[in-house]
């Protein structure tokens, strides 16, 4: 992990987004898409948007949508990219340390592609703020990394459970959601110098009675 003793974590993330570390794609999450495309638009929250990129895609396709970031250089970016969309009417931009404060309100989708980071945070009980926050008859859509990419330098502290283990561990009430997918899958992209590296996702799709 960081070095938390030398930079603070929302100053690390500022200094990446604003220097280019972190570059704008313009596609949403995959396996997002693949996830929530057949359902009817409504409210969506959308935790660690970044530069917007599936924020952009639900707002494109009639969600409402409320999307955090810690980061407000990513919140910056992701709005431009809004704006040149034509869509910026339709996501509202907040800035948000989880370990400190969550949005507010009830969502029909609620989503967390990635909500993972080299420094230590209360990801789980994020994680359980955004099942609360999924009203009834809604859905909850977390894709996270299940292990490092091949060749990748592990962080064994970070907290990276399968998507059953996800789901116990969430804890949630018994008889009040529906799984609809608790999933690892083998992934593998080529990196620009043509070096193939492997990895393991998974996703964890629920639906709230």
């Amino acid at each position: 992990m960081v070095d938390t003793a030398e930079q603070h974590p929302a100053t690390w993330w500022e200094e990446r987004y604003a220097s280019g570390g972190i570059t704008w794609s313009g596609n949403p999450n995959d396996l997002l898409v693949g996830e929530v495309e057949g359902l009817v638009p409504g409210l969506a929250l959308d935790l660690g948007c970044g530069t917007g990129g599936d924020a952009l895609w639900l707002a494109a396709r009639g969600w409402q949508v409320t999307a955090v970031d810690l980061a407000q250089a990513a919140l910056t970016q992701a709005a431009e990219h809004a704006a040149s969309a034509g869509v910026a009417g339709l996501i509202t931009w907040e800035q948000h340390d989880f370990d400190v404060s969550f949005p507010a309100g009830e969502f029909d989708l609620v989503s967390a592609c990635y909500l993972q980071s080299p420094f230590a945070f209360q990801r789980l009980e994020t994680l359980r703020k955004a099942a609360d926050a999924v009203a009834p008859g809604g859905t909850l859509v977390v894709v996270s990394h299940e292990s490092f990419p091949s060749g990748g330098d592990p962080h064994p502290e970070q907290y990276m459970p399968t998507a059953p283990q996800l789901l116990s561990d969430l804890a949630l009430p018994d008889g009040a959601w529906e799984t609809v997918r608790a999933e690892g899958l083998d992934r593998s992209k080529t990196k620009p110098d043509g070096t193939v590296v492997n990895y393991r996702d998974n996703v964890l799709h629920l639906r709230r009675r």
